[in-house]
C-alpha cells in the first residue's frame, strides 16, 4: 500500500537533500561532471551499507539503486521468494518488494540524491514506489528500456507505459517537484553508432517533453574514439534546442565504455580515466563510472570506490591542459547531427509520435544493432574505421542521404568483397576494441620487464645487475 499522494509530496518537499536536478545544474555551471556509480544488491541492510560506504569513501555526486531483473519484468512474487530464500541471488535491489518505507530508509541514509536504474519496459509500479521513497531521478524510456532488453514486448505497449510515467512527471512539475528523467542512449552497448543513440533519445525526449517532463538527462555511451564521443556529447544540447521545448532542462551524460572491458586492472583504470576525461571535454554534467573489476563480474565496494575516484580525477583541473583536434570534432559534429536529422525528422513530422516510432522500427527506418527484440530488425551492421570511430558498414533501411552514405564509405575504406568472408571476425575484433589496447600494453610491459639479448658492449657487465 502506497502512502497518500499529499504525504508523498510533503515528504519530497521537506527533504533536506539536494534534488538530482540541483546537482546536475551545479555540475553544468561548474563545467565539471559529477560521478555516479552503478550499485545494487538484494538485501536491504547490504544495500544500505553499500550506499553509505560509497558515499563515505568516494563522495559521488549522485548514487544509484540498480533494480533486480525480476522486478524489472514485474515478476514481483519471484523477487519476493528469492529475497526470502537467498538475497544474494538477486542481481539488484527489489524495491517494490522491500517497499517504500525501506526505500525511504535508503534515501535518508546518505546525503547524495539517489537515481533508480533498472531496465523495465513497463515501470509503472516501480516508479510509484520510487516516488513514494523520495527518489526523483528515474532512468529509462519506451524504446531504450525495451528493445535492448526484452525479446517480445511490443513498442506500443512500452511506449504507452512510459507515457504514463512521463505524464505523472509532468503533474509533479506543475506542483514544483522536478523529476530528472534520464534516457538510456547506451541501448545494447555493442558498437552503437552515435546517431542511432542520439536519435532514439531525441524521440523519447520529445515524447517525454510533450507529456510535461521538465528535466531530461540524455545519456550517451562512450564508443572509444574521443573526437566522435566529444562530438556526440556536445551535440546533445544543440539537438535539444532544435527539437525540444525551451522549458525543458537538458543535461548530457556519458556512460563510460560499456563493451568488453580489459581484465588488467592497470588498463581498466586507464580506460576509466579516459572516460572521465571524455565526459569533461564533451561538456557532460554527469559520468557513470566503471570499475577495474568489470571484466570479472559485479564489482565489490572497494573497486567501486576506486572507480569513482579515478573517474572524478579526470574531471578535475589537473587535466585541463589536455586538448583535442577541434577541427576533427567539428567535422564529426556536422555529420553526426546530419545523420540524426535524417533519422528523426520524418518521424517527428507525423501527427502521432508513438505510432510513427512503432511504424519506423517495423519498417527499419529506425533500427538498433544487435537488439534482443523481435520488434527491431537489427539489420544495421556497424564497423569501426581506422581511428576507432563507429561507422555504418551496412545501414540497413535507415533513410540516410547519399552524401551521408558516401561519407561513411569514405571513412571505412573497406574492400567489401574480401570483408564479406571475414565479417564476423571483423565485428568481433571491433567489439573487443579495448582488449587490443590491453594486449599492446601487456606486450610493452613484458618487453620492459624481460628485455631481449644482453648488450655485448662495454656497459654490458654494469647493466646486467640493474633493477628491472
Amino acid at each position: 500500500m502506497l502512502p497518500p499522494w499529499t504525504e508523498t509530496m510533503q515528504y519530497i518537499r521537506k527533504s533536506p537533500k539536494r534534488a538530482p536536478v540541483e546537482v546536475l545544474r551545479a555540475a553544468a555551471a561548474r563545467g565539471r561532471p559529477v560521478v555516479q556509480p552503478r550499485c545494487g544488491v538484494g538485501g536491504h541492510d547490504e544495500m544500505r551499507t553499500l550506499l553509505t560506504t560509497l558515499e563515505r569513501r568516494a563522495r559521488p555526486g549522485i548514487l544509484t539503486i540498480t533494480i533486480d531483473s525480476f522486478t524489472r519484468l514485474k515478476q514481483f512474487r519471484t523477487a519476493a521468494q528469492t529475497l526470502q530464500r537467498e538475497p544474494a541471488d538477486l542481481n539488484g535491489y527489489p524495491l517494490v518488494t522491500h517497499g517504500w518505507r525501506r526505500g525511504r530508509e535508503l534515501n535518508e541514509s546518505v546525503d547524495a540524491p539517489i537515481e533508480v536504474r533498472h531496465g523495465s519496459p513497463d515501470p509503472r509500479e516501480l516508479f510509484a514506489v520510487s516516488l513514494a521513497s523520495g527518489f526523483t531521478s528515474f532512468e529509462g524510456g519506451g524504446i531504450d528500456y525495451n528493445l535492448p532488453y526484452s525479446k517480445d514486448v511490443s513498442l506500443t505497449r512500452s511506449l504507452a507505459a512510459w507515457a504514463q510515467v512521463d505524464r505523472l512527471c509532468g503533474l509533479l512539475a506543475e506542483e514544483g517537484v522536478i523529476v530528472d528523467r534520464e534516457l538510456f542512449g547506451t541501448l545494447t552497448a555493442v558498437l552503437v553508432p552515435p546517431s542511432v543513440s542520439l536519435a532514439v533519445c531525441v524521440l523519447e525526449a520529445r515524447a517525454a517533453s510533450l507529456a510535461g517532463v521538465r528535466c531530461l538527462s540524455i545519456a550517451y555511451p562512450q564508443g572509444g574514439e574521443v573526437h566522435q564521443d566529444i562530438a556526440a556529447l556536445r551535440s546533445i544540447p544543440v539537438l535539444a534546442r532544435r527539437y525540444l521545448p525551451e522549458n525543458v532542462e537538458i543535461f548530457p551524460v556519458l556512460h563510460e565504455f560499456m563493451g568488453v572491458f580489459p581484465a588488467d586492472p592497470d588498463v581498466a583504470d586507464a580506460l576509466i580515466l579516459y572516460g572521465g576525461l571524455t565526459a569533461r571535454l564533451g561538456g557532460a554534467a554527469k559520468v557513470i563510472n566503471k570499475t577495474n573489476q568489470e571484466a570479472r563480474g559485479i564489482p565489490d565496494a572497494q573497486a567501486n570506490v576506486a572507480g569513482i575516484r579515478t573517474a572524478a580525477l579526470a574531471c578535475t583541473d589537473l587535466l585541463d591542459f589536455v586538448r583535442v583536434d577541434e577541427a576533427t570534432v567539428e567535422e564529426e559534429t556536422y555529420w553526426l547531427q546530419r545523420e540524426v536529422a535524417e533519422l528523426v525528422e520524418p518521424v517527428l513530422a507525423a501527427p502521432d509520435l508513438a505510432a510513427a516510432i512503432v511504424d519506423a522500427f517495423a519498417d527499419g527506418r529506425l533500427d538498433i544493432p544487435f537488439s534482443a527484440s523481435v520488434h527491431a530488425r537489427s539489420e544495421v551492421i556497424p564497423k569501426r574505421d581506422a581511428t576507432g570511430a563507429i561507422r555504418y558498414l551496412n545501414p540497413g533501411r535507415l533513410p540516410f542521404s547519399r552524401p551521408t552514405l558516401r561519407r561513411n564509405e569514405q571513412c571505412l575504406r573497406v574492400d567489401r568483397a574480401s570483408l564479406s568472408r571475414r565479417l564476423i571476425d571483423e565485428i568481433r575484433s571491433d567489439i573487443n576494441f579495448f582488449l587490443h589496447a590491453e594486449r599492446r600494453f601487456q606486450a610493452d610491459r613484458a618487453t620492459v620487464e624481460c628485455p631481449g639479448p644482453a648488450n655485448t658492449g662495454p656497459g654490458a657487465a654494469a647493466s646486467s645487475g640493474g633493477v628491472r
